[in-house]
């Protein structure tokens, strides 16, 4: 699919195929929200967990650690949760994170059903059965220990955003933004090694495996910082608009309680403060009288 060229040389700069890849990933995230609005970041964070589910196994080493190459796409779940939480409150991140959660249970369901149908008496049938097989069936403790790591960590990233929003009064983006995922992502990284690893490959490779990991979420964490002040300096109200099959429309600068004048008056952190404040976790959409 591509050239020999291409492939040797990335094969031997994997520190810049790997910087590169992080860049698009936090940059394709911002544009889907950009188009799509918060519907766009749920759809990164459903895509973002299958794929690094995917790519969880193949491993890599950049920088002279050996990796996953499912590490930045994980670690871009924090980011497209952190840009909820700023923009439209605490329940939008946690919904984001149950979403990931429960799409990752089906998906997980839906693959063990396909690994028990036999594959066509054919070559290319049986060759690619065993592809699956090999790519997706792991073990119990290897699946529901992710679910779990995962349902914590991001939980958890949730929470002390908030914390740490409110700690600050709403002023210091880059700081809460931080805080939040590097503390996550030591509690995801701990408990991976811990519940995961360490009964395959024991302890002490467990840690080893886990210092690795974290090094490179934690850079991942700090280049976001310019990403999502991007982000979060656009207006989304025009995309975040909703209908019902019943004709009644959902006013998105009604939601939470923003009015135009407020926006307009308040900066990005202040602005924050106003929708969860108001009723990021309390009102409900407003419905406007059909026309």
């Amino acid at each position: 699919m591509l050239s020999d060229s291409i492939m040797f040389f990335f094969w031997h700069n994997a520190e810049i195929l790997w910087l590169l890849t992080v860049i698009f990933d936090l940059t394709t995230t911002i544009f889907m929200y950009r188009w799509f609005g918060k519907m766009g970041l749920y759809g990164v964070v459903v895509m973002s967990i299958m794929l690094s589910n995917l790519q969880g196994p193949k491993l890599i080493t950049v920088f002279g650690m050996q990796t996953s190459v499912g590490v930045i796409l994980y670690s871009g779940i924090y980011f497209a949760t952190d840009i909820l939480s700023e923009k439209y409150g605490k329940r939008e991140g946690q919904r984001a994170v149950m979403i990931g959660f429960v799409t990752s249970i089906m998906m997980v369901l839906m693959i063990y059903i396909s690994l028990l149908y036999a594959p066509a008496d054919i070559q290319f049938a049986r060759a690619t059965h065993e592809a699956i097989s090999t790519l997706f069936n792991f073990t119990p403790l290897f699946v529901f220990g992710s679910l779990f790591v995962y349902l914590v960590s991001q939980s958890f990233d949730v929470w002390i955003y908030h914390k740490v929003l409110h700690w600050t009064k709403g002023k210091h983006l880059w700081l809460r933004n931080n805080i939040s995922t590097i503390a996550s992502q030591t509690i995801d990284t701990v408990l991976y090694a811990v519940i995961v690893w360490a009964p395959i490959v024991g302890f002490t490779d467990a840690l080893q495996l886990a210092f690795a990991k974290y090094i490179l979420k934690i850079v991942v964490a700090l280049m976001d910082t310019p990403f999502i002040y991007w982000a979060t300096s656009w207006d989304m109200r025009y995309r975040d608009w909703s209908e019902s099959r019943h004709g009644k429309d959902y006013n998105y600068e009604e939601i939470e309680g923003i009015s135009k004048t407020e926006t307009e008056k308040s900066s990005i952190d202040s602005s924050f403060i106003t929708t969860s404040t108001q009723s990021a976790d309390v009102v409900p959409f407003k419905k406007l009288k059909q026309e």
